[in-house]
């Protein structure tokens, strides 16, 4: 294990293509993010705006939906560091500990992310397919604890981070911060990795993909039933819910995992070549960017989950509709007044040439 250790470390330091694509990238990328913090943020402090004016109607869905909107406010906080840092070249010059907490920060927005995604499809689960059974797992205490124990889950699986070094000075004299390279010294890396998307990615996916099969089959199949007994729209919430959630998996978090996982497989079977470790490095920055792209869609969720939201929102695109008609409408006497004095104009010059 060791001589292969060694191999891996070697080629990666004799790899000197590995970030030839930072020009490219330090123009698309920074665009990219700074459309995420705009829109994350906005959309992520208007859900915590609305959920805050509601906590008297606390829930078990807002309530995950809480932990949600703060993870993705958290991760929004940090985005211009790592914008600067694309930006630059891929060059941080924050030093070591900054980088660690940014970087901690984004596997920490990551992982609340799909642990809680994974909360909110198993709590309409609950509530559409077995309301009664296990009710006691929606009742605010219990979630409470829950939320807690999925925190716990989260720190665990992102504080070994802090043990790794983070930060790496290039030949061409710029420091790469939060790059995998940086992470090929530390040792049986690839079971690591392995572990991490089994626990992080794998057993969310297939508990969603349980979640969404049996309520979609559920909801079908007693559709005239449904449509009498549930006139609150549960089982259209739970299906929007969870519609919103796969789209958060498929897009953002799926070519991720699957990426690393196959890159980690290939580096347990034989040692990847240059070329095959700067495709992977390519890659990489390709799906971080669609993986931090779930603070955006995070707000489609709310819009199901919460009440409030989806009102706030309703009443917001309503104002915006009526002041267009408004403006519309106040421009139109104006026009027309100048139609009819232009009109009046040419029928009095009309006369006067007449005399």
């Amino acid at each position: 294990m060791e001589g292969i250790q060694d191999v891996n470390i070697s080629i990666n330091d004799s790899c000197s293509n590995l970030y030839d694509h930072r020009h490219k990238a330090q123009v698309l990328i920074p665009l990219l993010y700074s459309i995420v913090f705009i829109v994350g943020f906005s959309g992520n402090t208007l859900a915590l705006h609305v959920i805050r004016l509601n906590l008297k109607k606390l829930n078990s869905t807002t309530l995950y939906s809480i932990n949600l909107v703060v993870s993705d406010i958290l991760f929004t906080l940090v985005l211009p560091l790592r914008i600067f840092y694309y930006a630059s070249g891929f060059h941080w010059p924050l030093g070591e500990v900054l980088c660690k907490v940014t970087g901690l920060i984004f596997y920490i927005n990551t992982y609340a992310g799909v642990n809680f995604m994974t909360c909110l499809s198993v709590d309409r689960f609950i509530a559409v397919v077995l309301p009664l059974r296990f009710s006691r797992f929606r009742r605010i205490r219990n979630v409470k604890y829950i939320c807690i124990a999925a925190w716990l889950l989260v720190l665990a699986q992102t504080l070994p981070l802090l043990s790794m070094p983070m930060t790496n000075l290039e030949p061409g004299d710029y420091i790469t911060c939060m790059e995998y390279p940086n992470f090929e010294k530390v040792e049986n890396l690839p079971f690591m990795l392995i572990g991490a998307v089994f626990l992080g990615f794998g057993i969310p996916v297939v508990t969603i993909i349980v979640c969404y099969s049996v309520l979609f089959w559920k909801v079908h199949s007693h559709a005239r039933m449904r449509n009498m007994k549930d006139k609150s729209g549960r089982s259209k919430k739970a299906i929007g819910i969870i519609c919103c959630v796969t789209l958060v998996f498929l897009v953002c978090f799926s070519p991720y995992h699957i990426n690393i996982f196959q890159y980690m497989i290939r580096k347990i079977l034989y040692t990847p070549t240059c070329e095959e470790l700067q495709a992977f490095q390519v890659s990489l920055h390709v799906t971080v960017c669609l993986m931090n792209l779930n603070s955006c869609l995070d707000p489609f969720i709310y819009f199901f989950a919460c009440k409030g939201y989806k009102k706030k929102i309703l009443r917001i695109m309503r104002m915006q509709v009526s002041t267009s008609m408004s403006s519309a409408v106040r421009t139109l006497p104006d026009s027309g007044s100048r139609d009819i004095a232009e009109g009046t104009k040419i029928h009095l010059n009309s006369i006067r040439s007449d005399h």
